[in-house]
């Protein structure tokens, strides 16, 4: 019996699950989503911290490696790997089913090197090496220092998620570096069938922040106010439209078709942070919006079975980026710069990545304690 994430695969999305924890995996309930559709996962140290500190499912693991005087860091090292690992071999039928389109894991490289170049390449082949799974995507974040890592890495053969995009210029430069990764690995002689990536677009945050400011422009003038009002929760599917429009534009032209005859795979956008933040707003927002061929949507599994209860398949998004772009001006009328607000949520992403990595590390040293 055809599911509604089916038939999202059938149209061309795949729905991605956003959490992952020891109990999802061994308790079966990630067999039966997999069962009903769902065809991949990521996860990132919010998720993992999450998954750590609020239950037991950990503990004698973290006993177990206190007791052999492994560090903290190894720990989490160890834990996080068997979860990836694991699910990776859940999902492994999907891989093969699909032919390397979906049925992947994304596992963090440890996000307080998002500025370093080489000790992200350096863990990144650490990671790839021990986890040995190859439906395995390794997270690194759109940063200056993260595509050049991305690139070296790809050009290694690696799987790579490209996370924490943001902005239309982030996304072009991810693009850039995952066909120069490529290019190098052809150079190599290199397998470019093997190697997939995806390049995540974060989407929900852009309209919290775009909807404070405009809620902060807000004065007397009631009809300015009509203006303002009518534009909020448009930011968010109005700048995915134009990333969107821009995926379609480069892996239809003639430079990648040269690419994809050597076995290049297309890089699919895939959508991100697409739970509901704002009660006002549907609870399937971000899922109805961004229904679009050949994309990703990673959502956690409230926003997924919202969806399958009263969601509906229909095309969201295309080439045609009219209402997109004028929406995109009315804000930069109001003095609200799309671009700006992109850049300060890339920034304020990393270090709320960062202060996740180190709660997990917290939690994890919290326990080993206190076991």
């Amino acid at each position: 019996m055809s599911t509604k994430l089916d038939q999202l695969a059938e149209y061309g999305q795949s729905i991605w699950l956003d959490y992952i924890s020891r109990s999802l995996v061994d308790g079966g309930r990630l067999k039966d989503m997999i069962d009903h559709g769902l065809r991949g996962m990521t996860s990132n140290p919010t998720i993992f911290d999450k998954a750590i500190s609020s239950g037991t499912d950990y503990d004698a693991s973290i006993q177990r490696f206190k007791k052999k005087n492994k560090s903290t860091f190894d720990i989490y090292d160890a834990i996080t790997i068997k979860d990836i690992q694991d699910a990776a071999d859940a999902f492994k039928h999907i891989y093969e089913q699909t032919n390397g389109l979906d049925g992947y894991v994304s596992l963090e490289i440890n996000p307080k090197l998002a500025y370093q170049t080489p000790e992200t390449i350096q863990e990144g082949k650490r990671l790839h090496a021990t986890v040995n799974r190859p439906n395995v995507l390794f997270k690194v974040p759109s940063t200056e220092e993260g595509f050049q890592a991305i690139t070296a890495l790809l050009a290694e053969g690696i799987n790579i998620n490209v996370t924490l995009i943001f902005s239309l210029q982030q996304y072009v430069k991810t693009v850039k570096a995952y066909l120069d990764g490529i290019t190098i690995l052809l150079q190599k002689n290199g397998d470019a069938r093997t190697v997939r990536s995806v390049a995540s677009v974060f989407v929900s945050r852009i309209d919290t922040a775009t909807d404070d400011l405009l809620e902060a422009t807000m004065g007397k003038d009631t009809p300015r106010n009509k203006r303002l009002e009518a534009l909020k929760g448009k930011a968010a599917a109005a700048n995915s439209a134009m990333i969107y429009k821009n995926y379609l534009d480069i892996f239809s032209s003639a430079e990648f078709k040269q690419l994809q005859k050597k076995g290049t795979n297309v890089q699919r956008v895939l959508w991100g942070s697409t739970s509901t933040k704002n009660p006002v707003y549907s609870d399937i927002k971000y899922v109805s919006e961004l229904i679009a061929k050949d994309t990703v949507n990673t959502a956690p599994e409230k926003t997924i079975e919202a969806f399958i209860d009263h969601g509906s398949v229909k095309e969201a998004l295309t080439d045609d980026v009219r209402e997109a772009q004028k929406i995109i001006d009315e804000l930069f009328a109001c003095g609200i710069d799309i671009n700006t607000v992109c850049e300060n949520l890339l920034e304020a992403g990393v270090i709320a990545f960062e202060r996740s990595f180190d709660s997990l590390i917290q939690s994890i040293e919290k326990k080993a304690q206190t076991l």
